[in-house]
């Protein structure tokens, strides 16, 4: 059977080994050329291959639950699900998610995108499974590199009490993105190491049997014994310990073994482990010979893996930044969640290893740790994505700012990207300028971000830097950093008709609308408000007053976000002019690439040049139409502020 012919997961239990060999290969094919043209997550989902296909063979999808924990390796799943003719528009607007969707399937029961969120929801879902006095099985798949992220043990913990019936399996390849770090990694190491407790015992048990008349004796004798002879095979049996039955390790590239394992855990009445150890990147060299550079990313050369080459990133302009910065100074650490490329923090990993710290996927304590490290008189960094920074807001607000403490925020994917709802950077403007003295930069361009990076370790109290993903703009580096006055902004372009005020990347993208608006015979101001907090009161207040009537564009949600922080400002200097606000409205965006995106938004110079001729034109034509006694430029006063 060909993937063309898959409508659905049943039709797998039809299938010989031989079949399921030649469908796994078909699989790696599929995915291998389908990620090289739209890019994605290559080598978790070569990892995953056979353990999907046993879960299939094994479950009965969509009755019974499978939950993909972060759900990046759910490609897998999607093909045998009935989505193979889809499956080409992966990660395109309109196309095939990334991640799970339960609107794209009832095989998929959960939109995710962030890491240790599965078993939650697997004891969420038994214990409803349970109320409702149904019996369908829940399986919650999680990484090793998962388990670093501390919701995971607050779940096991309350699942091992209740005794509530799931199985977990977890999917250990000894990797998140990056390579695995802390006690767990090292834990599940020696597991990977010793003798299987399992297998000894089964073995054990074998042999007893064929013992005439003292045979059954001497297994109820071993099973009074199991809990010697398992601490004596594995040392401290975590799992077991927390109330779980523990099957394993077993060959996550073996269909038969996993199977055979995932039969013993369904037949379990209560929690379970099904521990499973695989090959990230597994089938193509490349992928596993560097599992972390193909866990996510752009598109590739199928034949090499190699990628295009191109200008300068904002990330790695921040990770050349941070490593000249620690060079100067021995206080500077640098701190990621499992995410050291991504962050572009490699580099500094290399250069400076006892000042870098990877704690895993777990950005509540990188936060708190970075505390810990700015009260002990270091200058910590850390370099988190938007979306992941959200996951330890109160952290920032009450073991940083409210402690007012030098730590540093470098926001990566501020904005738009590929991957859709779950990792949208859209929301840190608005919920880190809520946070009494937080700092909150946006730069213009990559040479700025240099100069915010070293004005925020200058600070005696908290700041945050956001910039977005991908290629910057290609201007010149300074060579001496230098530090911005806080809370000042720029004035990129004078105008009298309307000021544009970008904020970040959006700054350019207004002076190209403003280029626009002058072949239409409207002048336009343009802006770089550099700050989200503080503001700059002097340079807008002055402008709103001069000019009249102000856009604010953001590549940020509207709600609450910097247009709204401009409006508070306008309000409380009594200045009573129109404002127009452009951004992300109130939805959440989807996947897609974030070019369609920002024109969708109309986040693109004939976008804002069109929305600002009409503002012009709009406030004109009420000039015109004033009585002949009235028609005076427009001041203070004379009309009604606006939010347009």
């Amino acid at each position: 059977m060909h993937l063309r012919d898959l409508t659905g997961p049943e039709q797998l239990k039809t299938l010989t080994p031989a079949e399921l060999t030649e469908l796994a290969a078909e699989i790696r094919r599929v995915i291998l050329e389908t990620v090289a043209r739209n890019g994605g997550h290559l080598a978790p989902n070569l990892g995953v291959v056979e353990l999907t296909l046993a879960l299939h063979l094994v479950f009965d999808s969509p009755r019974d639950k499978i939950l993909w924990d972060v759900s990046h390796q759910s490609y897998v799943h999607k093909l045998l699900t009935g989505r193979y003719h889809q499956f080409h528009t992966l990660r395109q607007y309109g196309g095939i998610a990334g991640f799970t969707d339960p609107q794209e399937s009832v095989h998929d029961h959960f939109h995710w995108g962030h890491a240790s969120t599965s078993i939650s929801a697997a004891v969420g879902l038994a214990k409803a499974r349970d109320l409702a006095g149904e019996s369908y099985e829940v399986v919650a798949v999680i990484g090793d590199g998962a388990l670093t992220g501390g919701m995971a043990y607050e779940a096991l913990d309350h699942a091992g009490q209740d005794k509530t019936k799931l199985i977990v399996v977890l999917n250990d390849n000894s990797m998140s993105i990056a390579p695995n770090v802390g006690g767990i990694s090292n834990y599940l190491a020696r597991i990977r190491t010793l003798p299987s407790y399992q297998r000894v015992k089964h073995d054990v048990a074998e042999a007893l049997r064929q013992i005439p008349f003292v045979g059954l004796q001497a297994l109820d004798l071993v099973d009074r014994l199991k809990e010697g002879v398992k601490h004596l095979l594995v040392h401290n049996m975590f799992f077991e310990d927390l109330g779980f039955t523990y099957l394993g390790p077993v060959d996550g590239h073996n269909i038969a073994a996993l199977q055979e394992v995932l039969r013993q855990a369904r037949a379990y009445p209560g929690p379970t482990v099904v521990h499973v150890v695989t090959t990230k990147g597994k089938g193509v060299p490349y992928a596993e010979e560097l599992p972390d550079k193909f866990h996510g990313g752009g598109p590739f050369d199928v034949a090499t893996g190699k990628a295009k080459p191109g200008a300068l990133t904002y990330s790695e302009v921040f990770g050349n930044t941070i490593v000249k910065l620690a060079a100067q100074d021995p206080r500077v650490c640098a701190i990621t969640a499992a995410m050291p490329s991504g962050t572009g923090l490699s580099r500094f990993a290399r250069e400076f290893p006892d000042r870098y710290f990877d704690v895993g996927i777990a950005e509540q304590h990188a936060v708190t740790f970075a505390a810990g490290l700015a009260k002990g008189g270091m200058r910590p960094v850390f370099a988190v994505y938007s979306t992941f920074l959200q996951r330890a807001y109160d952290q920032v607000i009450h073991d940083v700012a409210l402690q007012n403490l030098p730590v540093t925020l470098a926001i990566d994917r501020g904005g738009l990207v590929e991957d859709g709802a779950t990792h949208q950077g859209v929301f840190d403007v608005a919920f880190l300028r809520t946070i009494p003295r937080m700092v909150v930069m946006a730069p213009k361009d990559e040479n700025e971000l240099q100069h915010m990076l070293y004005t925020a370790l200058q600070l005696d109290g908290p700041a945050a830097l956001r910039y977005p993903r991908g290629k910057a703009q290609g201007v010149p580096l300074d060579e001496q950093l230098r530090t911005l006055p806080i809370g000042k902004g720029e004035v990129l372009r004078q105008g009298e008709d309307v000021a544009l005020i970008g904020l970040g990347t959006m700054a350019p993208v207004c002076l190209e609308a403003a280029r626009l608006l002058e072949e239409k015979g409207i002048s336009a101001r343009v802006i770089n408000p550099r700050f989200v907090k503080p503001l700059d009161a002097e340079l807008l207040v002055r402008s709103a007053r001069e000019v009249g009537a102000l856009v604010t564009v953001e590549e940020a949600c509207l709600a609450g976000g910097f247009g709204s922080a401009v409006l508070e400002l306008l309000n409380e200097h009594r200045v009573p002019v129109p404002v127009l606000r452009m951004g992300i409205p109130d939805e959440f965006v989807p996947h897609g690439n974030p070019v369609r995106h920002l024109a969708r938004y109309g986040l693109t110079p004939d976008g804002i040049a069109r929305r600002a001729e009409e503002l012009v034109l709009r406030l004109r034509s009420e000039l015109s139409a004033a009585p002949a006694g009235r028609r005076v430029r427009r001041r203070p006063g004379t009309r009604a502020a606006g939010d347009e």
